[in-house]
């Protein structure tokens, strides 16, 4: 395993726009620090501070960072897709089962390498999240602390979800800007079938059915927290109750996805003729 992942970052250590990319990926999470320090200055007449909103309390604190977070996945996205387009342009793909590596290893270094980036990118924002509550949070009981913790592995899981994604696309593709394209296309492919049965069903069932598709599912992982907090503000309003919470349910599909877009992957090297 250390050898396969060894092999794959070392390929795209060497490659300057991927290494720009997973620096990027990893560094803008910290830019919740900046959003927690965050001043805004109305005309002078008032200061409004985020960090003294109360936003940062535990534990919501673990749904809005992870929230945030997760949209530097888009980052990590382009260096999967690259990882695969650049072993059909280099042809090191061909040359690395010539010097004895098999395809199943072949995939699995892909797989080890994205479970790898997970991981990290899971801890620095756990990190991080952690330290900002304990400096902004007016709770410090263990209990309340720790108490929504689970939204963490929602991000681990949606980040393994959706670069599993992309090796699927990378490899069927075979190109980078295919790969990208056709996670477009399912997006676009997602909602119109969702608008499709809200038009015909309920706006219920719609989204019922959406959290049933790959990137449906994944966002579905964890929902927006901005209705959240607005209900933190206005406890009357129970209009605004909904159901934020992370259900084993959501997570058993998003772990069906990854397992069966990293299986279609090892299929398709499999069956492909290089």
């Amino acid at each position: 395993m250390i050898r396969l992942v060894q092999l794959e970052l070392q390929k795209l250590w060497l490659n300057r726009t991927s290494k720009v990319l997973i620096l990027l990926g990893f560094i803008l999470p910290f830019f919740v620090l900046l959003l927690s320090s965050l001043k805004i200055n109305f005309f002078g007449l008032f200061v409004l501070e985020l960090g003294e909103l109360g936003i940062f309390n535990f534990p919501i604190i673990w749904h809005i960072t992870t929230y945030f977070a997760s949209f530097a996945k888009f980052f990590f996205a382009i260096v999967v897709v690259s990882m695969i387009g650049n072993e059909y342009s280099n042809k090191t793909l061909k040359q690395n089962l010539i010097d004895g590596l098999s395809k199943k290893e072949f995939i699995l270094s892909k797989f080890y390498t994205i479970l790898l980036f997970s991981i990290v990118a899971t801890l620095l924002i756990g990190i991080t999240t952690f330290c900002i509550g304990l400096y902004y949070s007016s709770y410090t009981e263990a209990s309340i602390i720790f108490r929504e913790v689970e939204f963490l592995f929602a991000y681990f899981m949606k980040l393994l979800g959706f670069f599993s994604l992309c090796l699927f696309f990378g490899m069927w593709s075979k190109r980078s800007a295919f790969a990208l394209a056709f996670l477009v296309l399912l997006w676009i492919i997602e909602w119109i079938i969702t608008f499709i049965i809200m038009s015909r069903s309920n706006f219920e069932s719609a989204l019922e059915v959406q959290s049933y598709f790959p990137l449906g599912s994944m966002s579905t992982l964890i929902d927006q927290p901005i209705q959240r907090i607005m209900m933190t503000k206005f406890p009357d309003k129970m209009d605004m109750a909904y159901d934020y919470a992370v259900h084993f349910s959501e997570v058993a599909i998003v772990m069906g996805w990854t397992a069966l877009f990293i299986f279609l992957s090892y299929r398709l090297l499999k069956k492909r003729d290089l």
